[in-house]
């Protein structure tokens, strides 16, 4: 977690969110982004501040810095990445959000896996928290971005242990602002996020296994899962 995500609605649904909280450097678009499953490896609208305003822009989905001579990494736990070697410099002067509507995971049933679908309950714009290579401005190459995870809770350890760190639309400002500090930033993670008790889901097909797939019908429920 967390491996694949959508962002369906026009950005304006999400910034509309923000509204008042930061000047934004961003064309208005109410044109819907339209991405049924959002794979690691392509590249994401993320939401930054710099230059004392809010801007959008495409940044590769992974973190491989020049000496990590591995795949590029996805997630950072949020119980971690403030202080490790990898995450520390993104913790102080990366950080990002990932504007989103919802989010799939796999639950194993048997020999099998079945996705599910994860949304807010009463379908508001999710917020997750990002760190990665700044500035955001410039072509990114490995160097993109992690969507931080905290430990599930309640129903929804039962699909996956960990989930995004979902933030409070009104925590957004503060957490993206180069003037917060990295000590305020963790305590944001911890007294601004979503709990479990938010959200919703349901199975949906396992054609959202592909990530080639990206037609509406992948967050539909079905009625007969692991069929």
């Amino acid at each position: 977690m967390c491996g694949r995500f959508t962002q369906i609605q026009s950005r304006e649904a999400w910034l509309s969110a923000l509204e008042g909280q930061a000047e934004r450097n961003i064309a208005w678009d109410e044109q819907p982004i339209g991405r049924y499953n959002v794979a690691p490896g392509s590249h994401v609208l993320l939401l930054n501040h710099r230059d004392d305003a809010l801007h959008l822009d495409p940044v590769f989905w992974g973190y491989a810095p020049p000496w990590w001579h591995k795949a590029p990494v996805i997630n950072a736990r949020v119980e971690t990445a403030a202080e490790s070697k990898m995450f520390r410099p993104l913790w102080q002067h990366g950080r990002a959000v990932v504007m989103a509507d919802g989010w799939y995971e796999w639950k194993r049933e048997g020999e099998k896996k079945q996705p599910y679908y994860i949304y807010h309950r009463q379908r508001q714009p999710l917020f997750f928290a990002a760190i990665g290579h700044a500035p955001y401005a410039r072509p990114q190459d490995k160097e993109g971005f992690v969507i931080i995870t905290a430990a599930s809770d309640r129903g929804m350890v039962d699909l996956h242990d960990r989930r995004p760190l979902v933030l409070e639309a009104q925590a957004v400002s503060e957490w993206l602002h180069p003037d917060t500090s990295a000590q305020r930033a963790g305590e944001l993670a911890g007294q601004a996020a979503l709990d479990a008790q938010q959200f919703s889901w349901h199975p949906v097909s396992r054609a959202v296994g592909n990530p080639h797939h990206q037609q509406p019908e992948l967050v539909d429920p079905i009625e007969d899962p692991l069929c």
